[in-house]
């Protein structure tokens, strides 16, 4: 591959590093999290145990899909329907006004099942055709009627409000905010850093977020056991206004996690960047999170993202097509800790040569190229 500066690519099509174990194949690295934010977490709980989903049974219907919520929803009205309309039927048939063909009737025009059913839907909808309806000759009738009429208006409240909370769910803007696919890693201001882009991709744009990252390392016990282990990077500008596509920065400094681990041992660490974007929503107020995860695989070495951000005479101007496209940018294939110590060397070891960069005098260090130079002092 060709790896001469400023030469461009899309790395959503394009993989530079590879896991060295095939997908699908045994021994296959397991994400912690994948790529859409949804962690691959199973919980094994007794059979038959459903208490944690019923006690919060709102937030369960708000999470189920879309035909489980409308089967559930439907079923509730139809079973309500039958409910109420095998009361008609019990108190037509104690009452006698299947066979009676007086005027002291419960209910009129009930002479069945079905015709019970059937005035059952009509009350609980507001239907009303005036066919059938309740007399005053009996109470029973009358107190089941109001029973069924708040009963209606209570569900018709759960149901308006499940499904509009559902349609206003968080998990639906936080797809309109995402990451890029990949992480970078490259030089600012002389020192190496670690970096991911951030855009939202509506037109009502966030005011205001918090950004964090943390790296994830999975441990395995001599029994079998997985423990994970927890570490917070540090980012600089955590607080983030999202008006216009931004840069994440980690830098690779004594303290970060990343600071001993290079290019060539960069896959054989098993870890993972959980990144998030917690904000609120200026057109519902409503706390959403978006998140995303980067492997070993994710981070490309001495790249750099390509520039989207223009100036116009009235707007600045984003072009989302470059969202994920980098370019390459010499970057020494040293580890942030070696490149720190050969930048910097001891008192008591020989200096190197010096040369002179726009009117300034540098030591210079031979294993690196005169672009990396450049690009580390100025």
């Amino acid at each position: 591959m060709n790896t001469e500066r400023g030469e461009v690519i899309d790395t959503s099509y394009t993989t530079v590093h590879t896991l060295g174990v095939p997908r699908g194949k045994e021994g296959s690295r397991l994400r912690y999290m994948h790529k859409s934010g949804r962690f691959p977490v199973v919980f094994q709980k007794a059979p038959g145990d459903w208490s944690p989903y019923l006690i919060d049974i709102f937030t369960t219907l708000v999470e189920i899909r879309w035909r489980v919520m409308l089967l559930i929803f439907s079923l509730s009205y139809i079973v309500s329907w039958l409910s109420f309309g095998l009361c008609y039927w019990l108190i037509a048939h104690v009452h006698g006004d299947i066979d009676n063909v007086d005027d002291a009737l419960c209910v009129h025009n009930v002479r069945g099942f079905t015709s019970a059913f059937m005035f059952s839907m009509e009350t609980q909808t507001t239907i009303g055709y005036g066919f059938r309806g309740v007399t005053e000759n009996c109470i029973v009738a009358i107190i089941v009627v109001t029973i069924q009429n708040v009963f209606s208006c209570l569900l018709d409240t759960i149901v308006i409000g499940i499904v509009a909370a559902k349609m206003a769910s968080a998990r639906k803007r936080a797809q309109t905010v995402g990451f890029s696919t990949c992480a970078v890693v490259n030089l600012r201001d002389g020192v190496l850093c670690l970096s991911w882009r951030l855009g939202d991709f509506r037109g009502n744009h966030i005011l205001e977020g918090v950004a964090r990252a943390q790296l994830v390392r999975s441990l395995k016990q001599p029994k079998g056991a997985i423990v994970m282990s927890y570490q917070d990077l540090d980012i600089q500008y955590h607080d983030i206004v999202l008006a216009t596509p931004t840069t994440i920065i980690h830098k690779l400094e004594p303290g970060s996690p990343l600071y001993s681990l290079g290019p060539d041992n960069l896959l054989e660490d098993n870890f993972e960047l959980i990144v998030s974007f917690t904000y609120t929503g200026d057109s519902t107020g409503m706390l959403h999170q978006t998140r995303t995860s980067y492997t070993p695989a994710d981070i490309r070495w001495g790249q750099r993202f390509q520039d989207i951000l223009k100036l116009g005479q009235k707007h600045y101007k984003v072009d989302y097509a470059l969202f994920n496209e980098t370019m390459w940018v010499p970057v020494p294939l040293l580890s942030a800790e070696q490149y720190d110590r050969r930048r910097c060397p001891l008192e008591d070891q020989p200096l190197s040569p010096s040369v002179k960069i726009k009117g300034r005098s540098f030591q210079v260090n031979l294993e690196f190229t005169e672009e990396v130079l450049y690009q580390t002092c100025l």
